[in-house]
């Protein structure tokens, strides 16, 4: 790779030269003899004025160099009195070899440092390997490594990563051995440009060639899919370092800690607390609080608050940061009341006092459950102990008024925050476009939008999903798919939930290329379909009637970790119903509910009705029998209207003398509408035999005389 860069740069067809002869014109072109103008070279390679050029800029590097080194100056930083425009590329190459063969390595590198800070040397290649392969000759392999990760740094910021890691690994060929250290320097780089997976691949080729991994090679790995929020790889790399007994510190716990709970796997985060807890790592105050933040947002609040007696047992004092999140985590789940009772203890607390993110939880908790007039008493309360509420403050209380409709208070309160020198951020905009488009004050909410644009905001995820929803619902699909590309070509990377919108409201309307497509764009871009996501298409081909796609994409549902729910079997029951494949629906509804789920009524009684068209009433029966109480009758009920609407009244007659059976209640509407069709058939044999049979059991009932 280094040489086919090299022939690149000088012209060379590289094709027309076998891999040997590239390496060998390497060599000779980059062998730092080829720079060096001494009284021992055979023929001088420069013309005479830039001989003397160069003999005069080393001259200059090593009196500056040693003049610093007498002042005892530890790194010393060389102040050359020369025109940088008037050295040359190759005058500077020439210069780094001739000191590094002349005067010695340290010296080389004072000289390379000098003219890497300046713009004209800095992205010069050639400059960094000559240095490198002279530090190589004199036996310097630290500094030349020091070198080669100066040039992957620096080569990176100008989106030329890879070509520097391949030369810095075609350095190997050239004697340079390959140092863990260097290797961690690049994970680290690439990590931090989420260059993930070529990291893993420079990784690999390290490997081969002798590099072994420390605790920080996994470490940086473990962080680089972590920022990436692929917990999957940062779970794979994270398990292989404490299988070879490396823990890691803290800083990079917590890290891991807010990763896997912010995607869901919070037993696994638990899991690795109390694992990393055993192998010796210490859990000190931001990760205990961390974990209990982490539980909290993911709804396991009583594991949080077990966490909470962990950490005062091994002797942490819970600051007021996690008072916060146990809170808000509270809040989520519905208990306000019980959160107020936390927040009072924080309240009479002596050592911590409510912040105002404590506040701001407490007022999102009642917002979201109605509870405004709270939520504005706090609002009132918190200015009185001198608190000043935030941007986020205001725009939860703006978002709880405008899910009530309470627009005039939600512009008040925007008003407000202008005057009291908050800048509204895109935030607030969303929590009252939002409102406004749930009530069908579309043009308002785009209004609103464009003053927030005029003044500087940009719309993000979240303005776009509300927006392309809104259209969806509206049938709309076309306005939705141009705000989605909108959206995309902004910068901003679409999640599930917009993909899911889309590939829904394509299903609805049968068109299923489009919403496939979709499908496939989301995978391939990293994205994880959803149980929803899985059931709209699912859905979408049942009603095209492709049940054979259908039941793919249902079968692909378990390579996503996803379960299907009543929906996606309903959908399924119903197909299968339409096509008369009866025994494939019966199999899937005994799998139901012996999953535990319940199916919907519109699927129960879709395949009871079914077995009852082709007068099968006992397989109808059957299904049936497997329903709890309520919902039997519920289904019965509503099946005999439906045979009796269809003239089926002898069938429904027996299911309502099955009825009976349960009890002598039945339902009114159900006993009109099956004594309609008995009269409207001519069955009045079924109504005399209903009636006594109505009569008998009043009469049964009733208290003897």
């Amino acid at each position: 790779m280094l040489s086919v860069l090299i022939l690149r740069n000088h012209g060379v067809n590289q094709k027309l030269l076998c891999p040997c002869k590239a390496t060998s014109i390497f060599c000779r072109q980059y062998h730092p003899s080829t720079y060096i103008t001494s009284s021992s070279s055979a023929q001088p390679t420069s013309h005479p004025t830039s001989q003397s050029i160069v003999k005069m800029v080393c001259s200059l590097v090593c009196d500056s160099y040693y003049q610093q080194s007498r002042m005892r100056v530890l790194h010393p930083r060389l102040h050359l009195n020369v025109d940088a425009d008037s050295l040359t590329h190759e005058q500077a190459v020439t210069v780094v070899a001739s000191l590094a063969s002349e005067a010695g390595s340290m010296v080389a590198l004072s000289f390379l440092n000098w003219a890497i800070g300046l713009p004209k040397f800095q992205h010069f290649m050639r400059l960094y390997i000559v240095c490198s392969m002279s530090l190589i000759g004199n036996r310097n392999f630290e500094k030349a490594h020091e070198v080669l990760r100066s040039m992957v740094k620096i080569f990176s910021e100008i989106g030329k990563l890879k070509e520097a890691v391949d030369m810095m690994i075609e350095m190997h060929h050239q004697g340079l051995i390959l140092s863990t250290e260097t290797l961690n320097w690049i994970i680290k780089i690439t990590g931090e440009m989420g260059l993930v997976e070529y990291a893993e691949q420079v990784l690999e080729e390290m490997c081969v060639r002798g590099v072994c991994l420390d605790s920080t090679s996994f470490k940086l790995m473990v962080i680089a899919y972590c920022k990436i929020g692929n917990v999957f790889e940062a779970d794979r790399w994270l398990s292989d370092m404490l299988e070879k007994g490396f823990v890691i510190d803290n800083t990079t716990f917590t890290l891991i800690i807010r990763t896997f709970c912010e995607k869901g796997l919070t037993n696994r985060a638990s899991w690795y607390f109390h694992k990393l807890s055993v192998m010796g790592l210490k859990p000190n105050l931001i990760n205990f609080t961390s974990m209990i933040e982490g539980l909290c947002k993911r709804g396991s609040v009583k594991q949080a608050f077990e966490m909470l007696e962990e950490m005062v047992h091994k002797g942490w004092k819970p600051n007021v940061y996690a008072h916060t999140a146990l809170i808000d985590g509270l809040c989520k789940k519905g208990w306000t009341e019980k959160a107020f009772r936390l927040f009072l203890k924080l309240v009479r607390s002596e050592n911590h006092k409510p912040n105002v993110l404590t506040y701001t939880a407490m007022i999102s908790g009642y917002c979201r459950h109605g509870k405004l007039n709270r939520a504005e008493m706090l609002l009132h309360r918190m200015k009185e102990q001198g608190l000043v509420p935030n941007t986020n403050t205001y725009s939860t209380l703006i978002d709880g008024h405008c899910k009530e409709g309470n627009f005039d208070r939600a512009y008040e309160l925007l008003n407000i925050m202008n005057n009291e020198g908050f800048i509204p951020n895109i935030c607030t905009y969303n929590a009252i476009v939002d409102g406004l488009c749930k009530k069908g004050r579309v043009q308002e909410a785009y209004k609103l939008l464009k003053n927030g644009f005029d003044h500087g905001l940009k719309a993000d995820k979240v303005t776009y999903t509300i927006l392309i929803t809104l259209h969806c619902k509206q049938a709309d699909v076309n306005q939705a798919l141009v705000l989605f590309n909108k959206m995309v070509k902004s910068g901003i990377q679409a999640d599930i939930y917009s993909y899911t919108t889309l590939i829904s409201s394509f299903c609805r309307q049968k068109r299923m290329k489009e919403s496939e497509m979709f499908f496939n764009e989301a995978v391939s871009s990293g994205l994880v379909p959803s149980k929803e996501t899985y059931t709209s298409i699912i859905c979408g081909y049942c009603r095209e009637g492709n049940l054979s796609l259908a039941m793919k994409f249902f079968h692909r549902m378990s390579d996503h970790g996803c379960a299907p729910d009543s929906i996606t079997y309903g959908a399924l029951i119903s197909g299968l119903c339409k096509q008369s494949k009866l025994d494939e629906a019966r199999v899937l509804y005994d799998t139901m509910i012996e999953k535990g789920l319940i199916p919907c009524e519109v699927t129960r009684v879709t395949l009871a009705y079914e077995y009852c068209k082709i007068d099968d009433c006992g397989s109808a029966m059957v299904i049936l029998e497997r329903l709890e109480r309520k919902l039997w009758i519920q289904t019965a009920s509503t099946l005999i209207r439906k045979l009796g609407s269809e003239r089926k009244v002898g069938m429904a007659a027996i299911f309502f003398h099955k009825l009976l059976d349960m009890g002598p209640h039945i339902n009114r509407v159900t006993l009109a509408a099956f004594m309609t069709a008995c009269y409207e058939n001519n069955k009045y044999a079924l109504v005399s035999d209903l009636t006594a049979r109505l009569y008998k059991e009043k009469s049964s009932c009733s208290p003897s005389q």
